[in-house]
């Protein structure tokens, strides 16, 4: 039986950041389910760089169904977790029964994968104090003030935490990412 890995998100993830790692995944034989707040379709977004814009801008993107809630999720079946960025660690970081969830996970030194503003969401349980991560460059004192190293690369490994700044660094992501749950929870 292969492996399940779980991704947590939510509406206005960003599309790349939830699509990238759910097909990747499975494309190596894990078994990849998405929970969010509530069984539903969610709606992502499209962040992308315009030229003269001081930030990223944001465009409708992708449709997708949650397969679980997070009040339906059992931590203890799932052997990585992969945390996306985009908008929707705004607000989930204040879902109790997400961050229950991400405390299970960190509790039992499971890999997990985060990436752009993901990191917020294991700020909200002190999943970073001591850590060395990267996340969205903006978020750099956000990272410090929750205990952590701020590092500006496309991906920083701090034992069985895999972090990237955004999308464009989604092949380091997945390659380090890979490398860890090879070692930890490969695929029969």
């Amino acid at each position: 039986m292969a492996a399940k890995i779980l991704i947590v998100t939510g509406d206005a993830a960003e599309s790349l950041e939830v699509l990238y790692p759910y097909q990747r995944l499975r494309e190596e034989g894990y078994d990849v389910h998405i929970a969010a707040p509530a069984r539903k379709k969610l709606q992502f977004v499209i962040h992308d760089f315009e030229p003269g814009f001081d930030t990223y801008t944001e465009k409708p993107g992708y449709t997708w169904p949650a397969d679980l809630a997070f009040s339906e999720v059992d931590p203890g079946q799932y052997a990585a977790l992969v945390i996306p960025g985009g908008r929707a660690p705004e607000y989930l970081r204040n879902d109790p029964e997400l961050r229950k969830l991400l405390k299970a996970f960190f509790d039992t030194d499971k890999p997990v994968a985060q990436i752009c503003h993901g990191p917020l969401l294991t700020a909200a349980i002190g999943g970073l104090s001591g850590r060395r991560v990267t996340a969205y460059p903006a978020l750099e004192l956000d990272m410090q003030a929750a205990g952590a190293s701020f590092r500006d690369a496309e991906t920083v490994v701090d034992g069985t935490l895999v972090s990237a700044r955004a999308w464009p660094d989604h092949s380091a992501w997945m390659r380090e990412f890979l490398t860890l749950l090879r070692a930890k929870a490969p695929v029969t």
